[in-house]
């Protein structure tokens, strides 16, 4: 298979855009030759600044995946560069092992988004892609190769391994010996690694809804099923945890003995303390008892998405000997290698669920408390979100454009009781109440949809902010 046209010309006839997290759009505009253009555009952009003999590949378990890996291995041995395929594994193994060896990655996966559409992550060799790197593939204007058939290499454990080794390692012996924990399996792609290593800890695992079909596990969106479920199943199983991923594995969802499921943020804030973290950088959209708890040195906010919280850590570390961020989402970004008592845990600047997870269970297990006791001494923050699916993305910018100029108008559209006292549109709109309360509406940047995050005092009023203001919303799509 030949193409006359450019990587660019094809990418931008697909309708494919980066977004937070890599490129993604719906699965037909991932056809072979577009997955190929895209691959071509990667290498070529890397190659301006590094020797790129190899790379590395993984995939989550969507069904469109394989045949994505296959036009993307393809169209890198057209270019002579090897592939490293590690089949399907959590991004942030193949991240590990990738920066570990010193090669540019690519990931396939739509991460939590539904199975009808999928995407792809990039990584440089030494982490994740910049805006700067998103330009450059973008307008990569090289020529294609003739492309070979699509055919994927042997698959490879050996990121897998060093995954492993990596959390065995940091955590010796087996401190979770004695806990029962549920692992909700679903479709991720950890989630045989999952169980491993948990049980190379020490824990009782407890394999639960596992699923061949592909569920879009969203941490930031959790369903009242799968809320309901998780109290469920900490009921009839007795657990001392509950954990599970997104589809690719690097946004946590950790349950507590009763099967609540905590908030990303919170999980965020807690593994940053138990590590010794120095200065943190998170979203605007985090919770901020980040901040209140007094645990941390500094704390930047920033735009949402890894690429702006990742910016904000570099020119944090000139500053800190221990820095990392996390998003709403949970997913942990540690920038700093931590030592103590001999042991080391290698800076990994992409997210990852199973550190803060993992951190939070063995902490608890090793001062004997509860995962939900971990919390009782953080300022009462709570926090909600959720999403307005098919809401054209055009009319939620208007909407927001309107809205900072003119807060009085969010505040009557919406119903909200309290005046809007100030606006911060670091992005999408936050809005800060009179009485402490926060509405905070952002268009997603990879779907037509209008996320909506709350915060108050009170878990009840945070939820109902949430459903009241997307019912309003609701009634002008």
């Amino acid at each position: 298979m030949s193409s006359a046209r450019s990587t660019t010309a094809i990418i931008n006839d697909s309708g494919i855009a980066f977004g937070t997290s890599g490129a993604r759009g719906l699965v037909e505009q991932f056809s072979d030759e577009v997955c190929a253009a895209f691959t071509v555009a990667f290498i070529t952009a890397m190659q301006a600044s590094f020797s790129v003999e190899r790379i590395a590949l993984g995939m989550d378990r969507r069904p469109s995946s394989p045949a994505m890996a296959a036009a993307c291995t393809s169209a890198a041995h057209a270019l002579g560069v090897d592939v490293d395929d590690y089949g399907v594994l959590p991004t942030p193994a193949l991240a590990l092992k990738a920066m570990a060896d010193g090669v540019p990655c690519i990931m396939i996966t739509g991460s939590h988004i539904p199975f009808d559409r999928n995407g792809i992550k990039f990584y440089r060799p030494n982490g994740e892609i910049t805006k700067a790197d998103e330009v450059a593939i973008l307008n990569a204007e090289a020529a294609m190769p003739t492309l070979p058939a699509p055919a994927r290499s042997e698959v490879s454990e050996a990121a897998n391994q060093a995954y492993t080794q990596r959390f065995t390692a940091w955590f010796p012996g087996e401190p979770l010996k004695g806990w029962r924990v549920g692992l909700y399996q679903h479709s991720a792609a950890g989630r045989d690694l999952s169980a491993h290593i948990l049980s190379e800890l020490g824990a009782d695992v407890v394999v639960l809804g596992r699923s061949e079909a592909f569920v879009p596990v969203d941490t930031e969106a959790v369903s009242d099923e799968d809320q309901a479920q998780g109290r469920a199943w900490a009921n009839q199983h007795q657990l001392q945890a509950l954990f599970s991923t997104d589809g690719d594995g690097d946004r946590p969802l950790l349950g507590d003995e009763t099967g609540t499921w905590q908030r990303g943020d919170i999980v965020g804030l807690l593994c940053a303390r138990a590590l010794g973290i120095e200065a943190l950088a998170v979203p605007v959209s985090c919770n901020t008892a980040i901040e209140a708890c007094g645990a941390f040195q500094l704390v930047e906010r920033t735009r949402i998405g890894s690429p702006y919280v990742l910016d904000s850590m570099a020119k944090l570390s000139e500053q800190f000997a221990r820095v990392a961020g996390f998003e709403a989402n949970g997913g942990f970004l540690l920038g700093s290698s931590l030592e103590t008592e001999g042991r080391k845990l290698a800076a990994l600047p992409t997210r990852d669920a199973l550190l803060p997870a993992l951190t939070l269970m063995v902490s608890a297990a090793q001062n004997g408390v509860n995962l939900s006791q971990l919390i009782a001494d953080l300022p009462a923050r709570y926090t909600a979100s959720d999403r307005l699916k098919d809401f054209a993305t055009e009319k939620s910018h208007a909407l927001l454009a309107e809205w900072q100029t003119t807060p009085t108008l969010m505040q009557q559209t919406l119903g909200l009781e309290a005046a809007i006292e100030h606006v911060d549109s670091t992005d999408g709109l936050r809005a800060t109440l009179v009485n402490g309360d926060i509405v905070h509406l952002r268009p997603s940047g990879n779907a037509p949809e209008l996320r909506c995050y709350s915060e108050s005092a009170s878990q009840a009023v945070a939820s109902t902010l949430v459903k009241q203001s997307l019912t309003a919303l609701a009634q002008l799509s």
